[in-house]
């Protein structure tokens, strides 16, 4: 067995034990390139094969408008951290309803940030015990500390992230950390570090820098 897999088969067999109230809500975090999506998804498979359901969705489907989003000029760093997202829509669409209390019934996405208009997905009805696994940049900060039942923030230094980041093809920047191009989001992404704390909030925190032998920091 892959050093990658036994962690996450370790992390699903940790969530699986947790009860869901309706719905196990966990956070996937860490800054771009970080290797968020992948991980989520194949932690979502490792999950299933436990024989727990699924939710699958990312912060990326819960865009602010591009007006919202550059208000503060395109290279902002606070702009980058402070107005990307529509969190009142995630909490609304996605994170209240499956949280105590909620109405189990859901949506993944209320934007899409390419076409930059919203989307109007039909509702979901989340199976009792699912575990959601939401990947995405900034959840630990203050207006979602409260929702979630665990988290995972994925700690890569930014001289790996960002030429990961980079390798995705045209319009992901430059693979320098240190080119003006980047400095909208990795200063950014300090500003979140500076003040969410998400590695101090974390449920789990992993070293994700090689791929291949992940490790955990601190659980």
């Amino acid at each position: 067995m892959s050093v990658r897999i036994a962690l996450l088969r370790a992390l699903a067999e940790r969530l699986g034990a947790q009860p869901a109230r309706p719905v196990l809500r966990v956070a996937i975090d860490g800054v771009d390139g970080a290797g968020k999506t992948t991980f989520a998804d194949e932690l979502g498979a490792a999950l299933g094969e436990c024989g727990r359901t699924v939710i699958r969705a990312s912060v990326d489907g819960f865009h602010a408008p591009r007006e919202a989003r550059y208000r503060r000029g395109r290279s902002h760093p606070e702009g980058f951290y402070r107005d990307s997202y529509d969190y009142a829509a995630l909490r609304s669409a996605l994170l209240d309803p499956l949280g105590p209390g909620g109405s189990g019934r859901y949506r993944t996405a209320t934007f899409d940030h390419v076409t930059d208009s919203p989307l109007h997905l039909p509702e979901q009805t989340a199976s009792p015990d699912s575990v959601l696994l939401l990947d995405g940049l900034f959840l630990h900060r203050p207006e979602l500390q409260d929702v979630w039942d665990d988290s995972v923030f994925l700690q890569v230094d930014f001289e790996v992230s960002v030429p990961r980041g980079a390798a995705r093809g045209p319009g992901y920047g430059s693979p320098d950390p240190q080119a003006e191009a980047n400095r909208r989001y990795v200063e950014g992404n300090r500003l979140y570090f500076a003040e969410a704390q998400p590695q101090r909030r974390a449920g789990v925190v992993v070293d994700n820098n090689d791929l291949s032998a992940p490790f955990i920091i601190r659980a």
